[in-house]
């Protein structure tokens, strides 16, 4: 089969927004390589080296391709793409005067080529992503999560993503019911059951991500610890509501954790629903956040009740710990 790939030429700072643009116009995967310069600050705490650049993409810029199938009509798709990135300007998000291709490539070209630069990677202290296709002899105190992302989700190596893993590591004490919204691959949910999460709930309004966690948890002899679904958290709180939420949830509502690794504009559409859904004293782990957007979250968290008690940065990212008090 052949696919129609889409090259975007862009800032690492637009990788989410536009990534998401493209996941939305249908593509069937999507592709993100960053600059490989050593110039950039890199997290060195639990001893890793860097030897060489992996690539010549600039510092700071990024390569994004996504793949659509050869049926797809792509003048529409570009131009409704393009469309989207100009509007990014009025985020405050710079994309760098971007620049597009489109060529066609057969499966083989793309489909399994990625694998090769997703290894086992140490997160925090105690968590190891590994992907399923990995030979790995871990450490007696790492706790493993063993992970087939696909092409469309997080492999966990992304900032924003790590910084929640470690964020879970000290805030997950043992026996928590949790949820995790916009689930992706499920790399968070497992990651909380693993720490000790009495039970995950995970939540996404993508029917291939809700597949993809499933999976994973899974792989992680996790089925009965996470409960996945394709829902938002305006759905589980109705749910809760009218069923009673530890049989069909897997959890009791409120909770004692929430977190999200959502873009900061859709995290100020729900606010308020994650304050109804967690308990008194509960936190919420948010992350997602380029830093220009991080006083806008901190503003919308604080006018729905909660207290901002942590942030912490990696690169131009930033998660925020929050109690209900």
């Amino acid at each position: 089969m052949r696919w129609h790939e889409v090259t975007v030429h862009t800032t690492e700072e637009a990788i989410e927004m536009i990534t998401n643009f493209i996941h939305e116009l249908g593509a069937g995967g999507v592709s993100i390589e960053e600059s490989g310069t050593l110039n950039k600050q890199r997290d060195t705490s639990l001893g890793q080296w860097y030897e060489l650049p992996l690539n010549d993409i600039p510092e700071g810029r990024a390569v994004i391709k996504g793949y659509f199938s050869d049926t797809t009509e792509m003048d529409s798709i570009m131009e409704s793409l393009k469309r989207s990135v100009e509007q990014l300007a009025d985020y405050d998000i710079d994309t760098g005067s971007p620049t597009y291709e489109l060529k066609e490539v057969d499966d083989e070209d793309w489909a399994n080529a990625w694998k090769q630069y997703f290894k086992p990677l140490r997160i925090s202290e105690r968590l190891t992503i590994k992907p399923t296709w990995e030979d790995y002899q871990p450490t007696p105190e790492e706790l493993i999560i063993e992970l087939d992302p696909g092409m469309a989700f997080g492999t966990g190596t992304h900032a924003t993503t790590s910084l929640c893993l470690r964020t879970l590591e000290k805030v997950i004490q043992g026996g928590e019911d949790v949820i995790d919204v916009g689930t992706g691959s499920g790399v968070l949910a497992i990651a909380a059951s693993k720490l000790g999460a009495k039970h995950v709930l995970a939540v996404d309004l993508d029917p291939v991500a809700v597949s993809s966690a499933t999976e994973n948890a899974r792989l992680n002899g996790l089925e009965s610890n996470i409960t996945v679904k394709l829902s938002d958290l305006l759905g589980v709180l109705r749910e809760s509501e009218a069923e009673g939420s530890e049989a069909s949830l897997g959890v009791k509502i409120p909770v004692q954790v929430v977190v999200a690794n959502i873009l900061a504009e859709i995290i100020l559409l729900f606010v308020k629903d994650v304050y109804d859904v967690l308990a008194p004293g509960g936190t919420y782990v948010v992350s997602g956040i380029i830093k220009s957007k991080q006083d806008d979250v901190e503003k919308g968290l604080a006018e729905a009740g909660f207290t901002v008690t942590e942030c912490h940065e990696d690169q131009d990212w930033v998660v925020i710990i929050a109690r209900k008090l």
